[in-house]
């Protein structure tokens, strides 16, 4: 079928819950699109920090193949080797020491909720449910992560929030502080809130917040869905500061494109979730651990933090030179490794720009109101990112010569 028909059957069965922008995509090869009419696009979105090694990467290809003609699913009453190992690289990966797997970032985030507040139960000290999140936080649509995100749409119309669940200002320490008492099981945060619009944590921030924990006797937990597994340029963003949480949520990455989410923890978080109080049918299996160890192995063999470090600021450098370069548009760019945003003028809407962006051959995403967020696969080349720029630069040159003409 072609683009037409295709998209006149998607509005005919596909619940109206996105907005997809009108264009069908086939096949991809690195950084790299092709829609079913075999137009060429860079691909600057990477199924929203998912896709870190591109797409078609002939050993994750391998890997996927190889894996389904042994075993794909087996549950969780059984024990399969892909598992375990993918377990024991992860945590030597990151420093945690025990790992649940899941499907998703929105069910790890909620996992690591269940955790804090069982942990607190087994404890004895059963008041201590609540959760301090914060403001333009985003993790997940289940309706536990939709309370636990800070943007009130998401939660409207869907009865009740989940009750003990507060937001502060991203980045406002003394709100948290405030905040702060004998009944809060943890605080819950992003070293970088990427829906909130790409906000790297402000210097002390989340040193503040370990510190905060520590003399409250609460847990210190962070969703790394998006920032997790290299994108930052380290294999956790947490690093950048030097904090280490009690228990972190990893997704997207992880799977290179593959469906996996996981929870890690450190040590003293072991027995906080005990035999049946929490499980997934789908969560660890074969297929998905191979997928996750090949993706680990590729981000080593390859280079590819070190890689995400170094095109980062290159992307960075260009963002900014194209700020600076339409200022009635722009006000600068910011954000870590390959997680990067140009951040429009106030009233400016970045929705508005991810149709001409894909016109000009280029694929982004928006985060909040006003960023135009770049996540490219950690394999992008610096000829990629000078070509993504440039196609930026033309498109935003074209919309100022239309808007002066009009």
């Amino acid at each position: 079928m072609g683009t037409t028909e295709l998209l006149a059957l998607a509005q005919q069965r596909l619940l109206a819950t996105y907005r997809p922008q009108p264009f069908v995509v086939a096949r991809g090869r690195g950084s790299e699109l092709f829609d079913v009419d075999g137009a060429r696009y860079l691909d600057f979105c990477a199924g929203v920090a998912v896709c870190c090694l591109g797409h078609g990467h002939p050993v994750l290809e391998r890997a996927i193949a190889e894996q389904a003609t042994r075993v794909i699913q087996t549950s969780n009453y059984f024990y399969n080797e892909e598992n375990i190992l993918l377990a024991d690289e992860l945590c030597r990966a990151t420093g945690f020491d025990r790992a649940f797997f899941c499907n998703s970032g929105a069910e790890a985030n909620e996992a690591v909720l269940k955790l804090a507040r069982r942990h607190f139960h087994l404890k004895g000290q059963v008041e201590r449910i609540r959760l301090i999140c914060f403001e333009r936080a985003f993790h997940g649509r289940t309706m536990a992560t939709v309370t636990m995100g800070g943007t009130e749409a998401y939660r409207v119309g869907f009865g009740p929030p989940l009750a003990g669940v507060d937001h502060v200002p991203y980045g406002d320490l003394d709100a948290v502080r405030r905040a702060m008492g004998p009944e809060v099981a943890a605080i819950h945060v992003e070293p970088v809130q990427g829906e909130g619009g790409v906000l790297p944590a402000p210097p002390g921030f989340l040193e503040g917040l370990r510190q905060l924990c520590d003399e409250h006797g609460a847990l210190l937990t962070m969703d790394e869905v998006q920032t997790g597994i290299g994108r930052t340029g380290r294999m956790l963003a947490a690093e950048h500061s030097g904090v280490r949480a009690d228990a972190v949520a990893l997704a997207k990455g992880l799977g290179g494109g593959f469906p996996i989410g996981a929870m890690l923890v450190r040590d003293h978080l072991a027995e906080s979730l005990p035999t049946g109080t929490h499980g997934s049918t789908f969560g660890g299996n074969p297929l998905a651990s191979a997928v996750g160890r090949t993706v680990l192995r590729v981000l080593a063999e390859e280079g590819l933090l070190e890689r995400a470090k170094v095109g980062g600021e290159r992307l960075g450098a260009g963002l900014a030179a194209v700020a600076a370069r339409h200022p009635k548009l722009c006000r600068g760019e910011r954000g870590l490794g390959l997680l990067r945003a140009l951040v429009l003028n106030d009233g400016t809407v970045a929705r508005d720009f991810l149709g001409p962006a894909r016109e000009h051959g280029l694929l982004v995403t928006a985060a909040g109101a006003s960023a135009l967020r770049f996540t490219p696969p950690l394999v992008v080349t610096d000829a990629e990112i000078d070509e993504a720029v440039e196609r930026l630069d033309t498109m935003l040159s074209a919309h100022e010569a239309a808007a002066s003409a009009g």
